[in-house]
């Protein structure tokens, strides 16, 4: 048994959900702007996550699952996880972001879970909260143990994928650890580094 975990935000998917959810409140380069400081290390994820949610808030929660339908996924997202797992990975996605972006990905690109967080939301209405499995910096680490205690399987035969400063708490329990254009505190960590938007560079690894 083998386990590939990938972040979702601008690693499978080409951006970043809440980026894409906030534009049609005007707020998009607001939160962007946090977004960076946060992937870059410079924020805590925790806080930074809290702050741009809660200007989600009075979003229609019907338009935000339509937005999340149709995200972009990455170049090269469906061919390197139908190769993963056809040499045998079970193929993870974990995400600071939430879970109606990842679980239709999860549909789409045939993963085997996605751990992601909820956007709260009464009466049709974003509220502006949040809650779930992955809101702190070192929740992707937390996770990874617990799905490599589960499935039975070893750092030896776990490869990591992502871009950003809340992926560096799983990168110590994988022997694939791939900084996927990345920022630099991600890169530290690394033993691949991917530099152009295209996946199946990762399979060259494997």
């Amino acid at each position: 048994m083998k386990l590939a975990v990938f972040d979702f935000d601008s690693t499978l998917m080409d951006g970043e959900t809440i980026d894409f959810l906030a534009k049609p409140l005007g707020l998009e380069e607001k939160v962007a702007s946090i977004t960076e400081e946060a992937m870059a290390g410079r924020l805590d994820f925790f806080e930074s996550l809290i702050e741009r949610v809660s200007l989600l808030k009075g979003l229609e929660y019907s338009k935000a699952v339509e937005i999340c339908q149709d995200l972009p996924l990455m170049p090269g997202a469906y061919e390197t996880v139908a190769k993963l797992k056809e040499n045998g990975y079970k193929v993870i996605c974990f995400s600071g972001g939430f879970r109606i972006g990842t679980s239709p990905a999860k549909d789409k690109l045939g993963l085997d879970a996605d751990f992601s967080n909820i956007l709260h939301e009464k009466d049709g209405i974003l509220t502006g909260l949040v809650g779930g499995d992955m809101m702190f910096g070192f929740s992707k680490g937390d996770m990874i143990q617990r799905v490599q205690a589960m499935l039975g399987v070893t750092k030896e035969n776990t490869l990591v994928a992502g871009d950003g400063a809340n992926d560096v708490s799983m990168f110590p329990f994988a022997d694939k650890r791939v900084a996927f254009c990345a920022k630099e505190v991600l890169k530290k960590e690394a033993n691949i580094i991917v530099d152009t938007k295209d996946l199946t560079q990762i399979l060259k690894e494997i």
